[in-house]
């Protein structure tokens, strides 16, 4: 883990500003720099964090002073219990979405680190979208006609022959996988219905759902998908008229399904009348495997395909793109008009430089080489240092892996010390929609710094 010279002066300088007064003046930089034996740039980044923190203040051409601390007046929010009631539902995010400092070795994102995106594009498109008017103009609101054309034809790339390819009028512009979840499960299922779902599955699916109102009906599910005859009893049982999957590189399993597999669900949701929305957030993320959307094996709009752009190109461009077909599209189009009216032009604008430029097709080649090593060095770090955890498959793609450990571990105790020695896990019990089949840890390998993978198994061997 990270020591460095600038977490060193912080640490020093709390020590000294425990015994300081209030208002006390901090020594200069020049004499910090004598001090330490550092640079003028660490000084400076040391005193940065140590104003983030409140801990001091900073008065230009005065100096650098112990900040005083306020006694505040507690506020009373009593009043609001009554006005709130009880919530019918307690959302809860995850350990995925924790803010962690550079000191920690995080393997509980759900996003690609920083080096992984295709940053030298997404700055030129910004440059490029603000020079025109999609600055200032209103755009359609099923979203731009050329990006919508290109989500149609990535899709229609993969169909085979005998079935109509989508076209841009099938595709909305969305802000945001998560923004598709949620609008997919109101159009299509409805609050207070049934709606099928593997089991472990995407933490954010879980969550729309829970805001929807729908209910879930868990479907097993494991390294190699869900259990077909299980969904087929669960479809004939429930009434459910929706089934929410993953097909290609699934969080957290990493899941790919067969071929078989695929055609057999595509039989049973077509032979119940119902629709299979299909998340493929993940379909630039393959490694030794390309994904093979099961939309592209339907033009009977029983497969509602949705497509994220945010984890590839950048968190800041939240923009998805949504498929459906016949009167679906049309629930689907007016839940997104009522919702978020349209989604910045700006944003779909670069998005649409990014992934129609040259080199978009050659960062996705390099990104599925430094996943592939990313991977592999995590997972057998994982078997030498933590061979009491087990990982039922490496995956072909997708971003995490997932181990199991024994079923008589204390999952909450294994994530706090893991925590609590500088190592942030994810755990498995928030991928499950229902109670958990089994104890797991989720580890995302494309997160920063993979060079501390090592220390990381070992740390996570030591506590399990």
């Amino acid at each position: 883990m990270s020591d460095d010279s600038s977490s060193r002066i912080v640490f020093a300088l709390r020590t000294w500003i425990a015994t300081a007064p209030p208002e006390a003046r901090l020594p200069s930089t020049r004499a910090l720099v004598a001090e330490h034996s550092a640079s003028p740039v660490t000084v400076q980044k040391a005193l940065r964090t140590l104003i983030a923190q409140g801990v001091i203040e900073s008065r230009p051409g005065v100096g650098t002073f112990v900040r005083t601390v306020r006694t505040a007046r507690p506020n009373d929010y009593g009043w609001q219990t009554a006005a709130l009631g009880a919530p019918d539902n307690r959302l809860q995010l995850p350990a995925a979405l924790q803010s962690t400092s550079s000191d920690v070795i995080a393997l509980h994102s759900g996003y690609p680190a920083r080096e992984l995106l295709p940053e030298r594009l997404v700055h030129a498109a910004f440059t490029r979208a603000s020079r025109t008017d999609s600055v200032i103009a209103r755009p359609p609101t099923a979203g731009l006609p050329e990006l919508r054309a290109w989500f149609a034809a990535e899709l229609g790339a993969s169909t085979p022959s005998g079935i109509t390819p989508p076209s841009a009028s099938d595709v909305v512009i969305i802000p945001g996988s998560q923004t598709g979840l949620s609008t997919a499960f109101r159009a299509l299922v409805g609050a207070g219905r049934p709606l099928l779902m593997e089991s472990p599955t995407y933490w954010g699916a879980i969550l729309a759902a829970t805001q929807a109102g729908v209910r879930v009906v868990p479907i097993p599910s494991g390294v190699d998908g869900p259990d077909p005859d299980a969904l087929a009893r669960a479809f004939a049982h429930t009434g459910a008229r929706a089934f929410y999957a993953q097909p290609t590189f699934a969080s957290p399993t990493g899941a790919q399904w067969s071929t078989a597999l695929s055609e057999q669900v595509l039989a049973t949701v077509r032979r119940h009348g119902a629709f299979l929305i299909e998340d493929d957030s993940a379909h630039d993320f393959g490694i030794t495997s390309d994904p093979n959307p099961l939309a592209a094996r339907d033009d009977a709009g029983h497969v509602v395909y949705l497509r994220s752009l945010t984890k590839t190109v950048s968190p800041s461009v939240r923009l998805a793109g949504l498929i459906a077909r016949g009167p679906a599209h049309e629930r689907i189009l007016a839940d997104t008009g009522a919702e978020s009216m349209y989604v910045s032009g700006i944003l779909q604008s670069v998005a649409l430089d990014v992934v129609t430029q040259p080199a978009w097709r050659t960062h996705l080649r390099r990104l599925r080489t430094q996943l592939a090593s990313r991977r592999d060095l995590l997972a057998n770090s994982l078997i030498e240092f933590a061979p009491r955890g087990h990982l039922d498959a490496v995956p072909r793609g997708g971003l995490n892996l997932w181990m199991r450990l024994r079923d008589d571990a204390d999952l909450e105790r294994i994530v706090q010390e893991c925590k609590s020695a500088g190592v942030i896990v994810g755990a498995g019990d928030d991928y499950f929609p229902a109670e958990p089949a089994g104890k797991y840890l989720r580890l995302n390998y494309a997160g920063p710094n993979p060079g501390e993978f090592a220390d990381a198994a070992r740390t996570i061997g030591s506590i399990i």
